[in-house]
């Protein structure tokens, strides 16, 4: 059970890093097209 809840924990992190990462890149594209480079 504790391994269960130790993967699972670390199956959130990566999503949560990979949910930022992906807003971050989404905000520098808009941001690129707003500013029109």
């Amino acid at each position: 059970m504790y391994l269960g809840d130790l993967s699972l924990m670390t199956l959130c992190m990566l999503v949560l890093v990979v949910c930022v990462l992906v807003g971050v890149a989404f905000l520098t594209l808009l941001e690129r097209k707003v500013l029109g480079y």
